[in-house]
C-alpha cells in the first residue's frame, strides 16, 4: 500500500510560483537574446567600418566598401581629413522584439592614407 501525504495548505503553490516566475524568466531570456544580437551586430559593424577605412585610404570608394559588408539597415559615413581616414557604420537592433524601440550599435575605425595612392575620397 501506498502512503497519501494529505492535501494541505501547500496544495497548489508549484502552479502558483511557476505563474509567477515564468513572465520573469521569459523577460531574462528575451533580454539576453537581445544582448547576443546587439554584440553580433556591433562585430559586424567594426568588420564594416575596418574595411570601408581601408578602402577609402587605398583611394577606393570606402561607402561601398562598408555597405557590402554591413549589417542590413547600417548606416556607413566615411570622412577624410588630411592624411587620415575615419569610417563609422551605425545599425539599429530590435531590443526586447519586436514591439520596442530599437537601439543603435556603432563602430568607428581610423586608417591612415596610403602613400602612393590615389586621393582617398569617401
Amino acid at each position: 500500500m501506498s502512503r497519501r501525504r494529505p492535501a494541505g495548505r501547500d496544495r497548489g503553490s508549484f502552479t502558483a510560483e511557476l505563474a509567477a516566475g515564468l513572465p520573469a524568466l521569459l523577460l531574462l531570456l528575451l533580454a539576453g537574446l537581445t544582448a547576443v544580437d546587439a554584440v553580433t551586430t556591433k562585430a559586424a559593424c567594426l568588420d564594416a567600418a575596418r574595411e570601408a577605412a581601408l578602402a577609402a585610404s587605398r583611394g577606393e570608394s570606402g561607402t561601398a566598401a562598408g555597405t557590402r559588408i554591413a549589417p542590413p539597415g547600417a548606416v556607413v559615413s566615411v570622412s577624410v581629413n588630411g592624411e587620415r581616414v575615419t569610417a563609422t557604420v551605425r545599425a539599429p537592433v530590435r531590443a526586447l522584439g519586436a514591439r520596442l524601440p530599437r537601439i543603435t550599435v556603432a563602430a568607428t575605425t581610423v586608417a591612415a592614407v596610403e602613400p602612393g595612392s590615389p586621393a582617398a575620397h569617401p
